[in-house]
């Protein structure tokens, strides 16, 4: 499929983008980045001479085009920099989750042939050394933070600041060679590679080229009238499509600045102090953000609770009009603005979010009412759908026609089209060009006109056009007496209670679906204590009886609600169980993106699965656990298996059946 998109007014690479943004807006913050708590900034002109001697520094240690170069660590300016300066001398920027543990970052590193990798301290690097036996292609090891690396055997790790210095110094001996190279950049080369998180079988190397990254982020740019004076917070994964999209794509479209917390844990600080106008959070951020509002409204005194009921009651009915234009009232207008000096506006400052003028979550769907307590609060959140096949952007909810219910139109640039199972698939300059070394692979997902699989099934709202993802296609399956079974669609209900952090539903080719639940040990924590009610662990609390009485009238309010459904009512949960242990990625049980992996919770739990449709009404069992330190251990627990009252004639087909 030809796309008209190579006109002349677009950089065909991102250093082309970088050297278009120095000279419209050098002296711009382009980078800040929060250390020992100061805010230190870079302007796009000071950005490109870091960018362009740490090029000439990876020039000066042999980096040949076409290299792949890994980058691992938290988000940090100077590893944005290393994978545009990695760009600028042809190679392939690969960043890898820091979080991932040997085994996942070997497969990575062994499989893109990585000869350099840039980390951003001891931790990252210790990783890479205890590889190097797996790994032996890796000839050096580029750190940032050189905290704990002094008695380190230094041939082949060096600090970024002296690969720059070196750079600096062989300018006059490089800066030809760096020219040449940066100059046959075009929209054909490669951006990017990405490993997709691996839901099934191993991760696969997402090749993106610099069409993809540049008219997708252009177009999507576009869409929300995003500005060179937009503000972000990078905090998600370096590895995540959405990151490089946000903090590379768009950043270097629009000029706009990208904003780099100190660490994870003062993410939330950070994020009151820089007041982004533009942000992105995964469900779960959204989620965790409202619990800690409700735990904390919870310990306030009778009057600021009341009060706080009150005008968020209002903010929900004329909050989300006021967004969307529509007409209201002189008076509900002014209760409003009341509410919004006294108790909705510092709410907004204390979330970090007074200035949002285009907020996005995206990657799970989202509880209606949490989607509906933000947009109250005047807070423009919209749901996208994407995937890093895509360069993340499939569809997005424009301005006005926003709804829990579906993920939007299509982005500009972008054709849908439903396949007859109900699988969706679309086509777009953002389409990735390959999986790397999986020919095979890439044939299976994309056709010879360029139309992608999702693997999501879905359809197109008659009238409205915005699209509504029901469920992975390859989970939607048949109950055992032919009805419809999406297990995502109950899952998410689930989790859309503070206190379900996950759900796992069965009941393919069953006559009843069962659920394993993990709880929020946050929430459920603040709860018990308000209740007086001890405990020593996850594992006691998650088995408190109290604790299995609040999720049981969960479970069954979900099942009213999914009642309701005329196509989707026989998912309702008939029994359940409360897991004794987080799910965890270290176990293999969720992606990096922390993504359910269904096939291995089948096989890791298959003796609870078993008791759920058995009839028991409670079950031993051992799992196998990694500790945080990586040595493997195990935890035993008898769990108590609880029925779940269902709605209408869905409560035949008892266990006995099975």
């Amino acid at each position: 499929m030809a796309h008209n998109d190579t006109s002349r007014d677009v950089p065909q690479s991102v250093p082309a983008l970088l050297a278009r943004n120095v000279a419209q807006f050098g002296g711009k913050p382009a980078y800040r980045e929060k250390e020992l708590g100061i805010w230190q900034s870079w302007t796009w002109a000071e950005a490109a001479e870091e960018i362009e001697a740490i090029a000439l520094g990876l020039l000066a240690l042999g980096v040949a085009r076409g290299d792949h170069v890994a980058v691992i660590g938290r988000n940090r300016p100077a590893l944005y920099w290393s994978m545009v300066a990695a760009q600028k001398v042809g190679a392939v920027p690969v960043p890898l989750y820091q979080d991932a543990v040997a085994e996942e970052m070997a497969y990575v590193l062994e499989h893109c042939f990585a000869r350099f990798v840039i980390c951003g301290d001891q931790e990252q690097v210790d990783k890479v050394i205890e590889l190097q036996d797996r790994v032996p292609q890796i000839e050096h090891i580029i750190y940032l933070d050189g905290r704990g690396l002094r008695k380190y055997d230094h041939s082949k790790l060096h600090a970024l600041a002296d690969v720059q210095a070196e750079g600096r110094a062989a300018r006059p001996r490089l800066e030809g060679e760096l020219v040449t190279r940066e100059g046959a950049l075009d929209f054909a080369s490669t951006c990017v590679m990405l490993y997709t998180s691996g839901t099934t079988g191993k991760p696969k190397g997402v090749v993106l080229s610099n069409r993809n990254i540049i008219m997708t982020s252009k177009a999507s740019s576009e869409f929300d009238r995003l500005r060179a004076d937009d503000e972000v917070l990078a905090y998600l994964p370096m590895a995540w499509v959405g990151d490089f999209i946000f903090s590379i794509g768009q950043a270097y479209w629009t000029g706009f600045c990208v904003n780099c917390p100190e660490s994870a844990d003062t993410m939330m600080t950070d994020l009151r102090e820089i007041g982004p106008t533009y942000f992105f959070a995964p469900p779960r951020v959204f989620e965790t953000l409202l619990t800690s509002v409700m735990i904390r409204m919870e310990d306030a005194g009778p009057l600021k609770r009341a009060m706080f009921a009150r005008f968020l009651d209002h903010a929900k009915a004329v909050g989300p009009k006021l967004l969307d234009g529509k007409p209201v009232g002189m008076v509900e207008r002014l209760i409003y603005w009341f509410g919004n000096l006294l108790i909705i506006g510092p709410l907004k400052n204390t979330l970090g979010m007074s200035r949002i003028r285009v907020g996005y979550t995206a990657g799970e769907a989202i509880g209606p009412e949490i989607f509906d307590f933000y947009r109250a609060l005047g807070i423009n959140l919209k749901q996208l759908y994407g995937q890093t096949e895509a360069s993340v952007f499939i569809t997005q909810q424009p301005d006005h026609e926003v709804r829990p219910d579906t993920v939007g139109i299509p982005s500009p640039g972008v054709e849908l089209r439903i396949a007859e199972n109900g699988e969706v698939f679309y086509r777009s300059p953002g389409v990735f060009v390959e999986y790397y070394k999986n020919a095979e692979s890439t044939a299976a997902t994309k056709d010879s006109e360029g139309w992608v699989a999702t693997g999501d099934a879905g359809f197109i709202e008659d009238g409205t056009g915005h699209l509504r993802i029901i469920d992975r296609a390859k989970d939607v399956g048949k109950m055992a007496d032919g009805r419809l079974f999406a297990p995502k669609y109950v899952e998410n209900k689930l989790k859309f209670f503070p206190n379900i952090l996950e759900a796992v539903v069965f009941g393919n080719g069953r006559n009843m679906c069962t659920a394993l639940i993990n709880i929020d040990l946050t929430a459920v924590g603040n709860w018990a204590e308000r209740n007086n009610i001890a405990y020593a662990s996850y594992q006691e609390l998650a088995g408190h009886p109290r604790v299995l009485d609040m999720i049981q009238s969960h479970v069954e309010e979900v099942n009213r609600s999914v009642s309701g459904d005329a196509m989707l009512s026989g998912c309702q949960v008939h029994r359940f169980l409360v897991l004794h242990k987080e799910l965890d990625a270290d176990d293999g049980e969720l992606t990096r993106t922390r993504k359910v992996r269904r096939r291995i919770i089948e096989e890791k739990f298959a003796d609870l699965i078993a008791a759920l449709y058995s009839g028991k009404t409670e079950q031993y069992t051992e799992t196998a656990v990694t500790y945080e330190d990586g040595r493997l251990g195990k935890i035993s627990a008898t769990l108590e298996i609880r029925d779940a009252a269902v709605v209408g004639d869905h409560a035949t087909g008892k266990v006995a059946a099975e």
